[in-house]
């Protein structure tokens, strides 16, 4: 189900234990060969792909494109809500639904930067209704939805417009990836781990990418699709599934 198609009375009559889906999303730089909506353009094609199989269970809002994307403010053309902005925001749009009395809602992410604020938000929605006791508020990102298999692929992460992001984009815009092959791998590196360092994307790169945009393949893009999709629909069905009490499911 689409929120953008119904009308209120159709959502009136839903279920109340009816998941709600947030897709969020960004607007930013991704170097120098890919388009600054990436981001955006392939979590909304998980969203197409898993949005049929899903049609009678799921109810997804519209994909929310401006993300936390501070990070990469030194690259012209990114656009950014504050961290704090963008998680009021978030917890803002959730409470629009548990104000119904709608008890699941997930943030379905498809960027690195909104990891962490949309964690927080869902920490803090439930701190806020702590009474409320068959309440599930979940934040998740697509691609940690399966496991790629391929052997060919060379990253073991998503990395920032390197292998990965850069194959998918090259299974659905082709038109928008431009000269990719003449890309240099930049490493992912361990700094200070297991701390977890504060940065700038120009404290680890000055081109803007993460990772080998010059090993992407059409193929491995479709492979990274069909496994990210099928672990949204499995996680997904979970939470639709679940029996509203017990803390596994």
């Amino acid at each position: 189900m689409q929120l953008s198609e119904l009308t209120w009375p159709d959502i009136q009559s839903l279920p109340r234990k009816t998941p709600i889906v947030f897709p969020i999303a960004a607007l930013e730089q991704h170097g120098h060969h890919m388009p600054l909506f990436t981001d955006s353009l392939l979590l909304g094609e998980v969203i197409r792909r898993i949005s049929e199989p899903l049609k009678d269970e799921i109810l997804f809002a519209p994909l929310q494109w401006l993300g936390n994307s501070e990070h990469h403010l030194d690259f012209p053309g990114t656009m950014s809500a504050g961290p704090r902005t963008y998680l009021d925001l978030l917890r803002d749009v959730a409470e629009n639904f548990l104000y119904h009395g709608f008890d699941r809602v997930v943030f379905l992410n498809g960027h690195g930067g909104n990891i962490v604020p949309s964690a927080q938000a869902t920490y803090e929605l439930r701190q806020k209704h702590r009474e409320w006791e068959n309440l599930l508020i979940l934040s998740s990102t697509y691609w940690e939805m399966g496991t790629p298999t391929l052997d060919s692929l060379v990253q073991t992460q998503m990395g920032h417009a390197g292998e990965w992001e850069t194959s998918m984009m090259l299974a659905l815009r082709p038109d928008l990836v431009k000269d990719y092959q003449s890309c240099e791998t930049i490493p992912f590196g361990n700094s200070f781990n297991p701390g977890n360092r504060a940065w700038v994307m120009k404290d680890r790169t000055n081109i803007g990418h993460i990772g080998s945009p010059e090993q992407a393949t059409q193929e491995k893009g479709e492979h990274l699709f069909e496994t990210f999709s099928e672990g949204t629909i499995s996680f997904l069905k979970r939470v639709a599934a679940w029996d509203g009490e017990t803390w596994d499911a």
